[in-house]
């Protein structure tokens, strides 16, 4: 069972705890300098909100907040945060995923004994458009991986495939397997791939992050069959 989120919001519109992310996103969207963070457990989500930590940095002697990065959701649309991350690089490795749509949120993770980070940044997308039901709606995922969206965005992924999985300096591409199925999944869906800051304070983003460590964790993980080291 999906554990119930909290958001708790230090500075923005209406400051408090929120259990949902769609009411607590309107309160620090387009709030310059909102603090917010998202917890599992409301009391620690209180105890933060009493002395909360946020990223800063100090401009003149005076304290300047960074602004959370905060993704502006279209209504009618589904969107997907996704992180992945290995031990050592390569090592056991995890991935999560976190579906949002019309206030709801599914949660989504897993693991390998041994593989990338850029491969698990990879199947967390996978796994989560794997799990889309309506693939009519239009799709934003959110990642915090350069290699994923600039893959898919600026069309490198397209290209390594028409030229046999070869990149523009003729060197093989990697991870070909995975980007093979991402690709077969994402060309008859209304997708975009959008950046996101990693580790900058988005809730959603902070806790694929959690779900990937804790995935890479668990004992006896799977192999991975497509690593050419497993």
């Amino acid at each position: 069972m999906t554990k119930k989120k909290f958001y708790a919001i230090a500075i923005g519109h209406r400051p408090g705890i929120y259990d949902n992310w769609p009411e607590a996103e309107k309160q620090v969207k387009g709030y310059a300098g909102a603090k917010f963070k998202g917890f599992t457990d409301r009391a620690e989500a209180e105890a933060w909100l009493r002395a909360p930590q946020c990223s800063q940095a100090k401009t003149g002697g005076r304290e300047k907040t960074v602004p959370a990065v905060v993704a502006p959701h279209r209504t009618g649309e589904i969107n997907i945060y996704t992180d992945g991350g290995c031990s050592h690089n390569p090592g056991p490795g995890g991935y999560g995923a976190i579906l949002v749509f019309e206030g709801k949120e599914q949660e989504l993770s897993g693991g390998f004994r041994l593989t990338t980070n850029n491969r698990m940044e990879l199947m967390a997308c996978i796994v989560a458009l794997h799990v889309v039901e309506d693939k009519n709606r239009p799709i934003t995922v959110w990642s915090d991986s350069s290699y994923v969206v600039n893959g898919i965005s600026k069309g490198w992924a397209i290209g390594w495939r028409n030229r046999g999985w070869i990149k523009s300096d003729h060197q093989p591409a990697v991870n070909p397997d995975l980007w093979a199925e991402l690709l077969n999944l994402t060309e008859k869906m209304d997708i975009t791939f959008q950046w996101v800051k990693g580790h900058a304070g988005h809730p959603l983003n902070e806790r694929c992050d959690q779900l990937a460590v804790a995935a890479l964790k668990i004992k006896d993980l799977p192999v991975d069959e497509g690593y050419p080291g497993k």
